[in-house]
């Protein structure tokens, strides 16, 4: 079934911005990982998806630069729905010429934000996002399944 970004985000809502983010390795087998991911459009290009903040030594982020695309998974219950598409990487080891650098910690609390984070510091929050190189991951929605 057919699905839009709105019931994504309702069903996101539901459990609390958990999500698996799933990738292609080299061998094409499958890498998937549990994140906190929201619904937001790409800064830079305006597409909407959904994105999430990624460690910046997350070895899925190395297979997210080398595939492109991504597929993510939001379940409640029997409900579903998947968001795949292409990516795109916004950080310190990932810059976009189209992206002003020093808007990244207003970013990343964004993504965190959308993916129904709250922080009582975001000065700290701001520290530990660069200490550890964070990464905004946006996944274009491409196409949209599920069984909402």
């Amino acid at each position: 079934m057919s699905a839009d970004l709105e019931q994504v985000r309702t069903l996101s809502l539901q459990e609390h911005g958990l999500a698996t983010v799933a990738t292609t390795r080299a061998d094409g087998t499958v890498h998937a990982s549990v994140v906190n991911v929201g619904v937001l459009d790409d800064p830079v290009t305006g597409a909407p998806g959904v994105a999430y903040v990624a460690v910046g030594k997350a070895h899925k982020l190395l297979l997210l630069r080398r595939a492109g695309h991504a597929t993510v998974t939001f379940r409640r219950g029997w409900n579903w729905l998947s968001v795949t598409g292409a990516t795109h990487l916004i950080g310190p080891d990932d810059p976009d010429p189209a992206f002003d650098p020093a808007g990244l910690p207003q970013l990343l609390r964004d993504v965190f934000i959308a993916a129904t984070g709250t922080h009582d510091d975001w000065a700290e929050y701001d520290r530990v996002m660069a200490e550890e190189r964070r990464v905004a991951v946006f996944i274009r929605a491409d196409r949209i399944i599920g069984n909402p």
